[in-house]
């Protein structure tokens, strides 16, 4: 559409011309020539440039915004994972399950200390008269070390 166009029917419509004058001057004018094809030969040649350049800008955007939806999809993804890793097996790395255990010592053996270490119960005992010491894994409650302290003769 021309601006000269929009100025005529602007001042017809305050002069107060029909709607049948306007669309016999929008006739004249586009059998003249003054219609697109002026637009097409140089007169709106930037306008054009200015479309296109503005189409790849948007193009660009619009990979960048792909780009990093995606990103933040496998972000959440892998928190997710973690997550779900956690709670399925988070009973081998958890606390203790329940058991009992009883533990034989020999006649005459005393306790004199016992402590948690880590995933170890140590367990300080005088035996006739020697100190000993014996670790065993929290999980299964079977003995894994033993110490001896002897004195010499």
């Amino acid at each position: 559409m021309r601006m000269d166009f929009c100025v005529d029917v602007i001042g017809d419509s305050v002069s107060g011309n029909s709607a049948g004058t306007r669309m016999a001057k929008l006739a004249a004018a586009e059998a003249a020539g003054d219609g697109d094809e002026a637009v097409a030969r140089g007169a709106g040649a930037e306008p054009v440039a200015a479309g296109i350049e503005a189409a790849r800008m948007v193009a660009r955007a619009r990979w960048l915004l792909i780009i990093s939806g995606l990103t933040t999809m496998i972000a959440i993804a892998a928190v997710l994972t973690v997550i779900g890793y956690r709670v399925f097996h988070g009973s081998e790395s958890g606390t203790a399950a329940n058991s009992d255990a009883i533990i034989a010592l020999p006649k005459g053996a005393r306790v004199l200390l016992a402590a948690v270490a880590g995933d170890r119960i140590v367990v300080t005992l005088e035996i006739a008269g020697a100190i000993e010491i014996r670790s065993f894994d929290v999980r299964t409650l079977k003995e894994i070390g033993r110490i001896r302290f002897a004195t010499e003769p």
